[in-house]
């Protein structure tokens, strides 16, 4: 069996996840990793079977035998090096966010296109059980039709995590609560309800000493009539509270729950005398 080689550019914080996954894939080996840090390249390469470690993640993209490429880096490079993978012809796997822009989000996604090669975007939480069964009611059109939803992401970041690493909470290579860790609840809500037609919101920086904010709370209109309504924090005192994701309808209710949408807190439909899962 041929296996796609793969490429880890970024060996910090969430490359370990990339690199296990790919060990555990009997379809894919990790071929080679790189870090600015050479001395974390060279111990992602020693961990996790790698052939090759590179400093420059252009050198990388040069090696022939490369067919996908994960992208850990800071936010705010994802696009850049997104774009260089596909000029590249190598398969593009990012973290989120794909960009910290809508301008450079268009660009990865055109670039991939013009070159022919995939792009996929890691919103894992697409996959938690609860979250299946709750797309399969959907598509079922268990719900009839769909009034409004919420999205509501209640964690907690002290400020000694924004100061391990000078790029957090930065305008250029990170963002805030919204844009790092709410974005996979967003993406769920986006997901179940469709395109969004307006939107009003507000955010603040209540109490990190960061560029961006650590409160934001906004209000949607979907194209479909339903509305909805985002809330994110970074403040809430001493630990992740919730992440709960909340879909309501002419003929059904679910509530997703627990620290990050992994427990079916309601599930109440007309056409079934399911309760709670």
């Amino acid at each position: 069996m041929k296996k796609l080689n793969f490429g880890i550019i970024g060996c910090g914080r969430i490359a370990y996840k990339h690199a296990e996954a790919i060990k555990k894939n009997e379809k894919a080996n990790l071929l080679c990793v790189c870090d600015v840090i050479e001395e974390r390249a060279v111990d992602y390469k020693d961990k996790y079977g790698a052939q090759e470690h590179y400093t420059d993640y252009h050198e990388l993209l040069k090696n022939p035998d490369l067919n996908v490429v994960s992208i850990c880096t800071p936010s705010g490079m994802h696009a850049e090096m997104g774009i260089a993978a596909a000029i590249a012809g190598k398969h593009v796997i990012v973290e989120k966010p794909m960009a910290l822009s809508l301008k450079d989000a268009d660009e990865l996604i055109k670039a991939c296109d013009e070159n022919g090669v995939k792009l996929a975007v890691c919103f894992q939480n697409r996959f938690n059980p609860p979250v299946q069964k709750l797309r399969h009611a959907l598509e079922a059109g268990r719900f009839g039709k769909l009034t409004h939803a919420s999205a509501v992401i209640r964690w907690f970041r002290p400020q000694d995590y924004y100061d391990q690493a000078p790029w957090r909470g930065t305008l250029a290579n990170d963002g805030g609560c919204l844009m790092n860790q709410s974005i996979h609840n967003i993406d769920l809500l986006q997901w179940m309800m469709g395109p969004v037609e307006s939107v009003f919101g507000y955010t603040t920086n209540n109490l990190r000493k960061i560029e961006c904010e650590d409160v934001g709370v906004a209000v949607l209109k979907f194209k479909s009539g339903a509305l909805g309504v985002i809330e994110a924090s970074t403040t809430v005192y001493p630990e992740n509270l919730e992440e709960t994701l909340n879909i309501f309808g002419e003929k059904g209710t679910v509530i997703l729950g627990g620290i990050a949408v992994n427990k079916i807190e309601t599930w109440k439909f007309v056409d079934s005398k399911e309760e709670n899962g």
